[in-house]
């Protein structure tokens, strides 16, 4: 049975470990190709040996996705190599919770810069090649936090409100290229997500929390799940969480 994702060539940023990493390694085994991106290039480029070995099926670039002109690169590397971009994934992420009047300043900057400017800066290396092949696939990661916001978590929540949003624009700016458009919502997954948070009580209680997550695969069924649909079939928002979490 055709998956509709062998052969495509997939860029993923946030690939050294979590989401991203689990993603890769699921796309590789269905016969995708994988173009790789995080600022850990030790742990991508180990990926990227594991996935595409001598065959030359994943390739790792170092990419920090706050510099535009990174993931620039990252998005033509993919495409001088392999001659087109067929999925996206806007993955790289972090969550560095506190509460508004600990006036984490630095970390907010850091929030916008990696979830919202970051997607932006994929969005814009990626859509002028997928507009001339008139075919292509955007999927941006935000958050169960984008729908729901707790204490501690209102910068966080901002940015991920702000992927859902961008998604949107996306999806109805991109129907006459033919590209389709999707927007994953996880809960509660097992990655180091929490490690970015700063602030030790806050870190603990997010640890709390996530004893009842679930495996980064279920992510990276998601992804499959979305890309592997017929070419006239667009799923636009996959919203999930382990079935034991509440909010």
């Amino acid at each position: 049975m055709e998956n509709n994702i062998a052969g495509k060539i997939i860029v993923i940023t946030g690939a050294s470990s979590g989401l991203g990493a689990a993603t890769a390694r699921r796309l590789a085994a269905l016969g995708a190709t994988v173009v790789l991106g995080a600022r850990r290039i030790e742990k991508l480029n180990a990926l990227a040996q594991e996935l595409g070995g001598s065959e030359q099926k994943a390739i790792a670039i170092q990419t920090d996705v706050t510099q535009s002109g990174q993931v620039q690169r990252l998005v033509d590397a993919a495409v001088d190599r392999y001659g087109r971009i067929d999925v996206m994934i806007n993955n790289a992420g972090i969550m560095p919770h506190s509460p508004l009047d600990r006036v984490k300043i630095d970390d907010w900057d850091r929030t916008i810069d990696v979830n919202i400017k970051g997607v932006l800066y994929g969005i814009a290396a990626a859509l002028p090649y997928m507009q001339r092949q008139k075919s292509g696939h955007f999927i941006n990661v935000s958050s169960v936090a984008g729908h729901k916001v707790r204490p501690s978590s209102a910068v966080y929540a901002a940015t991920k409100h702000a992927v859902l949003a961008l998604s949107e624009g996306l999806r109805l700016e991109v129907k006459p290229y033919n590209i389709r458009t999707t927007v994953i919502s996880p809960g509660a997954i097992d990655t180091d997500l929490p490690d970015s948070i700063t602030e030790a009580d806050i870190a603990a209680a997010v640890r709390k929390i996530y004893e009842i997550a679930i495996p980064a695969d279920s992510f990276a069924r998601a992804v499959v799940f979305a890309i592997s649909q017929p070419d006239d079939v667009d799923v636009n928002e996959i919203l999930f969480r382990p079935t034991r979490q509440e909010i």
